[in-house]
Parts: C-alpha cells; structure tokens; sequence
C-alpha cells in the first residue's frame, strides 16, 4: 500500500510561489448596523424562532449590513457584513454568527475576513474568532471584540463596534 504523499496528490510549498511574503498584524475598528426596521432592512428573519422561547431559540437572520468608519450610518462605508445569524442558546441569548465583512474601501477593497462564532449579545466584550478570508487575507486568523454602541429595545436596530485583529499575510 501506498503511503498518501506518494500518490501526488499533496506536496510542500515554498511560501514565496504563492506571493506570501512576512506575515503581519493588522487592526481595524468598524461599526457594524443591524438593521431590521423601515424601508430597506439590512436583516431579514428567515427562521422563526420557536414557540414560549424566552431567548428565540432557532431563529435565524439573513445580513447584509453596513460596515461603517465611525458609529452613525451616515459615517463613510468602508464594506458589508454578509452572512448569517442563529439564536442557538436555551439559557440565555447567544447567537451562532457566520459572516464576511467584504471590504470595499483602499488597499483592502473586495477582499474579506471570515468571522464564526458565538455572541452573547448582553455581555459587554464578546470575542469571536476568524478563521480565514481572500483577497488580501488570504490565510487570515485573528479574533474579533464585539461592543455594543447602540440598542433599540423596541425596533432590536444595533449598532456595534468590532475590534478586528487579524494575522494575515
């Protein structure tokens, strides 16, 4: 039997044939607006949550937000937050996030970090990983602190500020 390295499916590479040069560490401040109100909400229920749920359990929402430089909406564009989010907790209100913040500002335009993880929306620092991205990122790791700038407990609007640090190449 052959072992699998000799079928040549698999082989080591030099960093430098796929333009990787030394890797570097990379911070970014963005405000992130969920909105679920008026004409034109940048997140959608797609999942219900379950009946008598106190947290929603099961319920998913469908996102494409504004990522913006400062905390208003009105504060320069600089990408979108793509993906989704699950209430996926029974005991308290703690979501599944999955989502690329897909930048479309400077050196970084059309390149993406990808974010998984679970948010526990009523604590105040929730940190949630990146595990890998394009473009610019490519190989990306990092992490993620998620704040809460702004809540509207009647329309569930948010506004919140991501602390990304991100090692990439």
């Amino acid at each position: 039997m052959k072992r699998g390295d000799d079928h040549g499916f698999a082989r080591t590479l030099d960093m430098k044939t796929l333009g990787l040069k030394k890797e570097k560490l990379s911070h970014f401040r963005i405000f992130w607006h969920d909105i679920l109100t008026g004409k034109s909400p940048s997140a959608i229920q797609v999942v219900p949550p379950v009946a008598n749920s106190s947290t929603a359990f099961g319920l998913m929402r469908m996102i494409d937000n504004p990522l913006t430089q400062g905390p208003k909406l009105s504060s320069k564009l600089v990408g979108r937050a793509q993906g989704f989010y699950m209430s996926a907790s029974q005991q308290e209100i703690g979501l599944l996030m999955a989502m690329n913040f897909a930048f479309m500002e400077g050196k970084y335009n059309g390149s993406t970090i990808t974010v998984l993880g679970r948010n526990t929306v009523f604590s105040t620092v929730r940190e949630m990983p990146v595990i890998g991205g394009t473009g610019a990122f490519r190989f990306a790791r990092g992490y993620v602190q998620a704040r809460t700038s702004k809540f509207d407990q009647y329309s569930g609007d948010a506004t919140v500020e991501y602390d990304c640090y991100v090692l990439h190449y």
